[in-house]
């Protein structure tokens, strides 16, 4: 097998293990709003596991290629792949009043465990295997790059969505939180900031930002759940 036969494995296993990361994220949040009796997702087919309807412009397309060939093309190696899908549609007045600020911190933190556990299965995995080399057949080293690719992938998806990102999980746990305790200024002040949050995200991916607040916290989960 050619090292470029290598380099198109690890694009299609990152491309596949991406799709069902952020597809399932986005779900997930759907599907813990649906057990507290929000309807919305289902009934706008976005508990589908069809990858075209969960696709977003920015967030499953430029992004990832952006963040996967730039580094290429400024003559180094090739980025991770990061992105996110399109949000499912989530009445959080319904699941508030059904099951209070804990049901609604739930829904936010619903896609972010779902990485999580992804990551934790896969890292099981990829500690059990024998890391493939040239001589190995086409499916064994298929398997082996698919699985460090769904290891990396959530890791990196969990600890991004953690961030108190305006628009993103962390800061409607936040939102969540500071309502239950009655401290609404904190809410306020993302709900006014909610403009902001590509901005912030971009920003955070651009610069060195990402060295401390992603890549660290990623290096220190993987090297924890491999070790």
């Amino acid at each position: 097998m050619t090292m470029e036969s290598i380099d198109l494995l690890k694009i299609l296993t990152a491309v596949l293990a991406l799709a069902i990361a952020i597809i399932g994220h986005e779900i997930m949040h759907g599907l813990i709003a649906y057990l507290y009796g929000d309807n919305t997702a289902k009934n706008a087919g976005r508990l589908s596991v069809n990858p075209l309807i969960h696709i977003d412009l920015v967030g499953t397309i430029i992004v990832p290629l952006t963040m996967y060939f730039l580094p290429i093309l400024l003559g180094g190696e090739s980025g991770f792949l990061f992105g996110w899908a399109k949000p499912v549609p989530v009445n959080m007045s319904t699941v508030i009043k059904r099951a209070g600020y804990n049901g609604a911190m739930q829904v936010d933190l619903a896609g972010i465990f779902y990485n999580f556990t992804l990551a934790v299965i896969a890292s099981i995995l990829i500690v059990s295997m024998a890391q493939p080399t040239m001589a190995d057949g086409l499916v064994y080293i298929f398997i082996y790059l698919f699985v460090f690719q769904l290891l990396v992938i959530n890791v990196v998806l969990g600890v991004f969505n953690l961030l108190p990102i305006p628009q993103f999980d962390g800061a409607n746990f936040i939102i969540h939180l500071a309502l239950k305790y009655k401290i609404n200024s904190v809410a306020e002040f993302f709900y006014k900031n909610e403009k902001y949050g590509i901005l912030v995200v971009l920003v955070v991916l651009m610069t060195p930002l990402k060295d401390y607040l992603l890549l660290l916290p990623v290096q220190t989960i993987i090297q924890l759940l491999t070790s």
